[in-house]
């Protein structure tokens, strides 16, 4: 027993070196696995008489089933009235003949439905058992909308928010004027909407648009869930068969070009601490080619594919610049687009405009590495059979197919066709498809710390949040100071206009509540504030308090996470500053200083700017020179994304005896933008000391 364990042992011991030896011999990489078999399931369609197609895909997993109704149109153009394609569809859930838009609401909610319009379909979705009737409600929405100026003038009113909020926000400011450029205002693609194209719509319009285009013989309607053909059919014919079809327009349009050189579009905001950066071009790429699948793998080792992409691995692993570096290459049966962004420092803008080119020019000229194609192409795959769990990507397949005529085992043979994609294919689609020496090079950030060392990339052409052609700010200063005022003047002028000192030193205290909402979560925000410098702000969500900072006139307490924080001195002057209903009477108290650094457009008005120093921070007030009231509150904060300018838009003032307080602001956090509006303002309600307790 003894001998054959050892001879057992040794040929284990030598299969186990020759493994060994095979595992670490790293100059040939493993054999490639065949491309999986991917087993595509095939709806069961047919066609109304109509010209409705309808393709059924039935998942019994849960006892639902949803309805995706898709029209297949070319974009519109809608030149001075630019909003009203996507106005006219949430029209269009308004009100039908038969319903208000409280009962449409009201009959959706009661079966535990869903139901959403867009400029390009309606989606519904219900329990099993409630089918028909949310079959009957959807239908009713897509074939009798009753169309009202009353809902038209809020859904107006509402966009002309949006729009307004965008104004300042860097990253919708990047990628509203990167569009014109690429597409150009003429184009449906690049055509800017605006608080004065919006004015413009009519229900006219809504009604012209809803006529044109929501036909049934442009329409694609995915059933998907715990239904049968057999059921289907009968239901979709009962209430969408007598929906009529119409012409609709094919129209045509330019294909726009890229620029004869790289150009630097840059769009000044001198509160900036940091720039966004847009690299961006139109590219010529149809969906659903092999060149698209060609371009997706590309595209994905370029800057798609997260951490392991080219991008980011160089300008936030390498080199520190950003927290993340992407790029897409977009298809599109118009035109597509090319693009890589990031939000970087000031100081490292065209650092990383320069990396950025080293790696665009470095793919279009160079393969990628065998291994590094294969692992996209592992994660390529990955993502792809995940998608398959869900039953919709296999109505949405069907629907492509249809509409794009393609083969009808594309999507099946789909992993098998990018396994087959080659080193010398990526290259020769990112040298077709990705040019950065005929590319706009689009800049949000502060033109005096970036314009200059930009230069070396192209022409500089300054443009404004609406992608018009500005001149560039005077040399060395963005702002103008007008002479004969001071920060004083400017300051005694505000604390006049709100209602004078007088009128503020009877005002003892103050309690502001006002509520926002973030990603659907409605946010409560209580401030208190007691004399000049005591105050606490509480902010809730969803019935728990998530931050809260307090001052008793000298300390400050900042609460939040599960962790809290005491600051002092100057720390804790600052924070008073920024929290106090009247901090302009505190300057001369604290020690702060004021320098008026000239006049900004907020807005489009202009406001002083006022810099407020303590120590070795500053934050900025803005003041409108006519009204002089406080228009804007900038201060640099540091967040997870490293320093960051927030502005808080301050506007709707109303007096409460005898002094004014402003009962909206606007804040912005990174792409979002908060908008907070008052619930409730009093004073002089006695409020205790102990509140303002920091321990």
């Amino acid at each position: 027993m003894m001998k054959a364990n050892y001879i057992l042992a040794a040929g284990l011991m030598a299969l186990g070196l020759s493994v060994q030896a095979q595992t670490l011999d790293r100059s040939k990489l493993p054999a490639d696995a065949p491309a999986p078999v991917i087993k595509v399931g095939k709806p069961v369609s047919f066609t109304l008489a109509n010209g409705l197609k309808v393709f059924v895909v039935q998942n019994n997993k849960l006892p639902r089933v949803g309805f995706s109704l898709l029209f297949d149109y070319l974009p519109i153009r809608e030149g001075d009235k630019a909003g009203y394609v996507s106005i006219a569809s949430q029209l269009i859930k308004t009100g039908t003949k038969t319903r208000t838009k409280d009962q449409i609401d009201e009959a959706v909610d009661f079966i535990g439905g869903s139901l959403n319009t867009s400029p390009t379909g309606v989606y519904a979705m219900s329990l099993k058992k409630h089918t028909p009737k949310m079959l009957e409600v959807m239908s009713d929405v897509v074939l009798n909308p009753k169309f009202t100026q009353e809902e038209l003038d809020k859904l107006k009113k509402q966009t002309k928010s949006g729009l307004a909020s965008q104004k300042d926000n860097p990253a919708a400011i990047a990628t509203r004027v990167s569009s014109m450029l690429v597409y150009g205002k003429d184009h449906p693609y690049g055509e800017p909407d605006s608080e004065e194209t919006v004015d413009r719509i009519t229900l006219e319009d809504c009604r012209k648009f809803y006529e044109t285009y929501y036909r049934p013989n442009i329409g694609y309607l995915a059933v998907v869930g715990d239904i049968t053909p057999e059921e289907a059919r009968p239901m979709v014919e009962k209430y969408f068969g007598k929906w009529q079809p119409g012409e609709v327009p094919k129209p045509s349009y330019e294909t726009p070009k890229p620029p004869a050189k790289t150009t630097i579009a840059l769009i000044d905001r001198p509160s900036s601490v940091q720039s966004v950066v847009y690299i961006t071009h139109p590219v010529l790429l149809k969906p659903y080619t092999p060149e698209s699948i060609q371009a997706s793998l590309t595209n994905d080792i370029l800057g798609g594919g997260g951490g392991n992409a080219r991008l980011y691995n160089n300008l936030r692993e390498k080199h520190g610049y950003t927290y993340g570096a992407y790029s897409s290459l977009t298809s599109d049966r118009l035109v597509g687009r090319f693009r890589a962004n990031a939000n970087v420092r000031n100081a490292v803008t065209d650092s990383a405009v320069a990396e950025f080119m080293t790696e665009l020019k470095a793919i279009r000229s160079s393969k990628p590495t065998a291994e590094e194609l294969k692992s996209t192409k592992n994660t390529f795959a990955g993502n792809f059979i995940f998608t398959l769990e869900d039953p919709e990507t296999i109505a949405n397949f069907a629907i492509n197919t249809a509409r794009y005529n393609l083969p009808e085992d594309f999507f099946a043979n789909y992993l098998k066709n990018v396994d087959a994609v080659t080193e010398d294919q990526v290259e020769a689609s990112a040298a077709k498809l990705i040019d950065p020496e005929h590319a706009y090079v689009v800049v949000v950030g502060k033109a005096s710390e970036v314009a200059d060392k930009l230069k070396r990339f192209g022409d500089v052409v300054y443009y404004d949040v609406n992608g018009t052609k500005v001149d560039a700010p005077a040399p060395g200063k963005l702002t103008t100071t007008p002479v004969g005022v001071t920060a004083d003047q400017v300051i005694e002028k505000y604390v006049t206009a709100i209602g004078g000192k007088d009128a503020i030193a009877k005002i003892k205290d103050v309690t502001q509540k006002l509520t926002t909402e973030i990603q659907g979560t409605k946010i409560d925000i209580e401030s208190k504030q007691k004399g000049l410098n005591k105050f606490s702000l509480a902010v809730t969500a969803q019935g728990q308090v998530v931050q809260k900072v307090t001052s008793d006139g000298t300390k400050v307490k900042m609460e939040g996470s599960g962790q809290s924080k005491n600051v002092t001195d100057e720390e804790a002057k600052m924070e008073i500053l920024k929290n106090a209903a009247f901090a302009e009477l505190l300057y001369p108290t604290l020690g702060a200083k004021t320098t008026l650094a000239g006049t900004e457009k907020v807005n489009g008005k202009d406001a002083f700017k006022i810099d407020v120093t303590l120590g070795k921070k500053t934050i900025s007030e803005f003041y409108d020179t006519e009204t002089g009231l406080k228009v804007q509150h900038t201060a640099i904060e540091q967040t997870p994304q490293g320093e960051m300018a927030i502005n808080t838009g301050l506007s709707n003032y109303k007096e409460v005896n005898g002094v004014k307080f402003p009962h909206t602001l606007t804040q912005n956090f990174g792409p979002m933008v908060m908008k907070m509006e008052t619930q409730s303002l009093v004073v002089n309600t006695g409020l205790d000391d102990k509140e303002f307790a920091v321990q």
